[in-house]
């Protein structure tokens, strides 16, 4: 038809929607339906031509609604078993279904009947025609006209959601604080955004292989983490793990700072304002990127970069606190005649505490804060502490005095990691029976923290040499352990200890005293 060549050089902005623009025919006369396919049986719109869904009376027109969320256009009968069926149709579209996107036009053959001003005013239709009037011609130009509609409203509303995307996701990235979290959260998002992909990997010169941060090689990119085909590249150069015309693409993209996009792959320069930017890799993609999907896809870029510099500050902070810890208690048992006690105490109550089913936070705390354990040492003469032989009462009470003593030293603090290592201070003498020190806590009424660290401490002090006694054999202590189970350790801890003896071995081999 001629038609056809008037719309062929329709020069709106190509947008890829899937499938083809469904066209709901409404209408109780068989004819009407035959008649209407007929002459639109050739359209075609960006590509994609019509597929023609009908409908006879008002019920089955709801139907189909139910049934399909992506009707373009609906092409309505007023009159159907009943003088105003179409209307209520309409009604049913945007109100009940509370659809605004999809296009009706209302056709009638008895115009009278619904007077057109009051229709379209009341019943947000958005053309209405006499039958009579609708030539093929007419009825092309009122199809394209709904569709270019219905497009650019379906347009509006991804942009919509992909901002509330955008913001979802940039709210989360911005919420993680582990590196290792990271890029499960940068894949879950841009999952969100395109879809998915197969294959994922952050490459960035701000980070080398197991030890982030403390290496820093601005010229070259090397694999951060990543899924799938990159799940093990961790510390690799970029041109190790990507080659071809995508590794060009990762250098160009890098080198001008943009985005570049593929039918396969994509690759997306994450700008730093305080590091060298990195880039974002994937492979493997679901479907063709509309630009809609690229430039979320870019708007998120942007943010990605900032919440990973944000990472690595948090690690950075969080790191130095452990070492100033972990310092501050190797130079307290240092004086004391003790080595690697800081080191082997977190690994074996990391053990126990997992066991425990403690979660990731309450290990980390935990891990940070034990090394702290006898900081009240410092307040007990060295001449105690490092004396060869058995103490005396009032020697005993001074070194006990240290649990108080850690307490009090910590106590004061707002932090929660601090007021943790006070408890762990004071309570990791207690007993499990009630008769331990410094006040006489019993069974759960004893943190369990402060039960992992007392039965942790107490192995430890046992398979280590100190300067005034040597290492005793895995077999005395661990008869010493059970033999306390109930009685001054908590009988969980006891069997924890024994189902993860061969683990907590290696620890005390890879920290020797």
């Amino acid at each position: 038809m001629s038609d056809e060549i008037l719309f062929a050089e329709d020069n709106d902005e190509e947008i890829e929607l899937q499938g083809k623009w469904k066209v709901l025919i409404v209408d109780d006369e068989p004819e009407v339906h035959a008649v209407t396919k007929l002459a639109l049986g050739d359209f075609v719109f960006q590509e994609k031509d019509l597929e023609f869904l009908s409908a006879f009376d008002g019920e089955q027109a709801k139907q189909m609604f139910r049934e399909h969320d992506d009707i373009a256009v609906v092409l309505l009968d007023v009159v159907m078993e009943t003088d105003d069926a179409g209307l209520k149709v309409a009604e049913f579209i945007r109100n009940e279904m509370d659809n605004h996107f999809t296009r009706i036009i209302l056709r009638t053959g008895q115009p009278g009947q619904a007077p057109e001003r009051d229709v379209i005013i009341n019943y947000d239709i958005n053309d209405y025609k006499s039958k009579t009037e609708l030539t093929a011609q007419k009825l092309f130009t009122v199809v394209i006209a709904a569709l270019r509609s219905y497009r650019d409203i379906i347009v509006i509303e991804e942009n919509r959601h992909g901002l509330e995307k955008i913001i979802s996701a940039s709210a989360d990235l911005f919420s993680i604080h582990s590196l290792e979290s990271f890029i499960e959260g940068i894949v879950q998002q841009l999952a969100s955004l395109i879809g998915g992909t197969k294959d994922t990997a952050y490459l960035t010169s701000a980070v080398v292989g197991p030890k982030p941060i403390e290496q820093y090689n601005s010229s070259e990119l090397y694999v951060f983490t990543g899924r799938g085909e990159y799940k093990n590249k961790a510390g690799n150069r970029l041109e190790e793990v990507i080659s071809g015309r995508q590794l060009i693409s990762c250098q160009q993209a890098y080198a001008n700072k943009t985005m570049i996009c593929e039918d396969e792959y994509l690759v997306v320069y994450c700008d730093s304002k305080t590091k060298k930017g990195s880039l974002l890799y994937m492979s493997g993609l679901p479907r063709k990127l509309t630009e809609t999907d690229k430039r979320l896809v870019e708007i998120f870029s942007q943010n990605v970069q900032i919440a990973f510099d944000n990472v690595l500050l948090n690690k950075d902070i969080e790191d130095t606190q452990r070492e100033i810890i972990e310092r501050l208690a190797d130079a307290i048992e240092t004086s004391f005649g003790s080595k690697n006690h800081t080191q082997r105490m977190i690994k074996i109550c990391d053990v126990l505490g997992r066991s425990s089913g403690l979660s990731e936070q309450d290990l980390k705390i935990l891990s940070l804060a034990v090394p702290l354990h006898d900081i009240g040492k410092i307040r007990v003469s060295d001449n105690i502490m490092l004396k060869p032989g058995s103490l005396d009462a009032e020697e005993t009470l001074a070194v006990r005095n240290h649990a108080e003593i850690g307490y009090n030293l910590l106590k004061d603090s707002s932090r929660p990691l601090i007021k943790t290592a006070a408890l762990i201070a004071r309570d990791h003498h207690e007993y499990w029976n009630g008769k331990g020190y410094p006040r006489g806590k019993s069974g759960e009424g004893i943190h369990i923290f402060c039960r992992i660290t007392s039965i942790a401490d107490a192995f430890d002090a046992m398979r280590s040499e100190r300067s005034y006694k040597e290492a005793w054999p895995i077999e005395k202590v661990m008869k010493v352990i059970v033999a306390e189970k109930g009685q001054q350790f908590d009988p969980n801890m006891v069997e924890f200890l024994q189902e993860n003896l061969g683990e907590i071995e290696n620890i005390m081999l890879r920290f020797p005293s």
